[in-house]
């Protein structure tokens, strides 16, 4: 499969990386590569990356995640934005770029300094602590990020050294008095308009953060300030940016709505005697850094930042962020970045949260998710399913497990487990093949049953041919628009179609082909050639779709993959990488590689049903996986 588009070139440093001025995010359209590669970044779960030159030529994507505040453990957001990157470099991988994903551990702050005091831990210790517990949530995760970056680390301490001398030496940042609303939780000073009344659990009246309820307390202090208000022009002109840099577009007319409030200059350093946990400014050491400004560079930590090769890997192709942290990317960030003579990222994915069942999570309602505790439930690749394909970034998405059992059980056990256990099964396929497709029971065109004399055939046949031939096109479109969950539901009614198919010419209802001897295609009954057409038919549609599958389920999709006998890059092959993706080859008139191979061995139920109790092992019956019995 070719990856389609016009490409677009912006200039020669960003034409070398690949990135198009288009709708979408997609490098190998602006380079006018073919799609290569299989799915990769890390490594892990089955999806091989292929291996690429590395030179300059090599168009290459950047995605990052929010660096995580470990003031608190891992939550079922934190899962989402990282599997979402995820997902989406792994199908740059797919398309033979150089792909670089960063995320990590925002350590510094406050709140970090009054979390450890309240763990009784050293701020070091409490900070390693934390930040190997989400390490290792998105290990369990499958998560393949290639650069892990710790804000306590010496090289981000040199980079933000170096950075903020860049701001001071442009003449950006001055030392004045600072006085506003101080947020604790937020980390930042509010202007008068982001703060309202409320009260504190005793009902006293307190003020509060409009958008996050937080408390406020009025601070005056001696702190530099970033001359941020003179950036306002440059700022609007970025977001106004086609493609446009923040979407989806409600988020960026909110970093607009706030631009034209008003940006106030902001304060970029705390006392040390009030925060002593941070970097010290340097040549001040009276001062800390501003926790955000501290935070925001990890994004160029990654480069190698400041040293020679950092610009190989800046601007960041793509930043994936919940909405609660826009002001601080959309806003702060671009106008950091212009003072120190950078480029903005070139492209910010906001995703909206997670409730549970309609309400807010919260430690205090009892109604948190333990993402761990959900990966030994669901399985890794069952909870990216779920976060991927219920996860709509324009609006909140809802968390619960009836639902997600529900979801599970529906499309990775019964649609999909059970059309895999349908042709896989010994009963229908006793040869343990991947049968062949014969052309004059299902001719190429679409001739009514009365011409052919195949009355057997009807328009919802051709109908998934047709759907199944322009899925790869759909799924691309869809990840060039960062709507993963767009691409699944068109794969989910692809597979749909195909057990409707099969459950229409019922293949374990033929008198079995050991039994039989084939028939001519006029013939009531149409023997082993029909029953093997059925089989690849649906078996092209579940190969199909595994090879779309792999950026969002790469280790189901390598085990359903491995079962079809479809081989991978270890192997040498080329055959899962979306490059040589072509459907219904044997119906089209050509070669099919894969047609009467060896199918893998088994290795039990693709996808075994969830039965809804923490701890049980899931049923396993080959009734819950194909939906009727052998």
């Amino acid at each position: 499969m070719r990856c389609l588009g016009v490409a677009i070139v912006r200039e020669l440093s960003r034409s070398r990386r690949g990135w198009s001025r288009g709708p979408g995010f997609n490098p190998c359209r602006a380079s006018g590569t073919d799609c290569a590669g299989e799915a990769g970044g890390g490594g892990r779960g089955g999806c091989e990356a292929a291996t690429v030159e590395t030179s300059n030529a090599t168009p290459r994507f950047y995605v990052s995640t929010p660096i995580f505040y470990v003031n608190a453990a891992p939550h079922i957001g934190h899962l989402y934005s990282v599997t979402l990157a995820d997902c989406l470099q792994r199908r740059q991988a797919l398309c033979g770029h150089r792909v670089r994903f960063s995320s990590g551990t925002d350590e510094h702050g406050l709140k970090i300094q009054q979390a450890a005091v309240q763990a009784r831990q050293a701020p070091a210790k409490f900070c390693t602590s934390v930040s190997e517990r989400f390490k290792a949530l998105f290990a369990a995760a499958n998560v393949g990020h290639t650069d892990w970056v710790r804000t306590t680390e010496p090289r981000h301490f040199r980079a933000v050294n170096y950075f903020w001398r860049k701001l001071r030496d442009g003449g950006h940042i001055h030392r004045g008095s600072y006085e506003g609303w101080y947020c604790t939780a937020e980390e930042s000073f509010l202007a008068n308009a982001q703060v309202t009344d409320g009260v504190d659990p005793q009902g006293k009246p307190i003020k509060v953060s409009a958008e996050s309820g937080h408390p406020v307390d009025w601070t005056s202090e001696d702190n530099y300030i970033f001359r941020l208000s003179t950036f306002t022009p440059k700022i609007e002109a970025w977001l106004q940016t086609e493609p446009h840099p923040v979407f989806p577009e409600k988020f960026r007319q909110l970093a607009l709505q706030w631009l034209h409030e008003g940006l106030p200059d902001l304060s970029v350093s705390r006392p040390h005697a009030r925060l002593q946990w941070g970097i010290p400014v340097p040549d001040d050491p009276t001062q800390t850094i501003y926790v955000w400004l501290d935070a925001l560079v990890n994004y160029l930590t990654i480069t190698g930042y400041p040293d020679e090769g950092y610009g190989e890997w800046w601007p960041c192709d793509l930043h994936v962020l919940g909405k609660d942290i826009l002001k601080f990317h959309a806003l702060y960030w671009p106008a950091f970045l212009m003072a120190a003579g950078l480029e903005p990222p070139r492209r910010l994915l906001v995703h909206s949260h997670w409730t549970v069942a309609g309400r807010k999570m919260s430690k205090s309602l009892g109604n948190s998710v333990d993402p761990n505790e959900d990966i030994n439930r669901y399985s890794a690749d069952g909870l990216r399913y779920f976060l991927l394909r219920q996860g709509v970034p324009e609006s909140d998405g809802d968390y619960y497990p009836e639902k997600v059992e529900k979801m599970l059980n529906a499309e990775l056990s019964g649609t999909l487990g059970g059309l895999l256990n349908r042709c896989v099964a010994p009963a229908l396929n006793p040869e343990q093949i991947f049968p062949q497709f014969h052309r004059p029971l299902f001719p190429e065109k679409n001739h009514t049953s009365t011409e052919t004399g195949l009355p057997h055939l009807t328009s919802s046949d051709y109908e998934l041919i047709t759907s199944v031939e322009n899925l790869p096109a759909v799924v691309q479109d869809c990840y060039d628009r960062a709507a993963v969950y767009q691409a699944l539901d068109a794969i989910a009614a692809c597979l749909h179609k195909g057990n409707a198919f099969v459950q229409r010419h019922a293949p374990w209802k033929i008198t079995p082909p050991s039994d039989q001897e084939d028939r001519e295609p006029g013939s009531s009954s149409h023997g082993k050639m029909w029953h093997d057409t059925v089989l690849h038919v649906a078996m092209e549609t579940l190969r199909v779709c595994g090879i779309l599958l792999q950026p969002a389920v790469p280790g189901l999709a390598s085990k359903l993959l491995d079962r079809l006998g479809i081989p991978g890059h270890h192997a040498g092959s080329r055959e899962r990488s979306w490059e040589s993706l072509t459907c219904f080859d044997a119906y089209r008139g050509r070669t099919c590689l894969h047609g009467g191979q060896k199918l893998g061995s088994d290795s039990g139920l693709l996808f075994p049903r969830i039965d809804g109790k923490i701890g049980k092992k899931p049923k396993k019956s080959a009734k819950d996986d194909s939906g009727h019995k052998n």
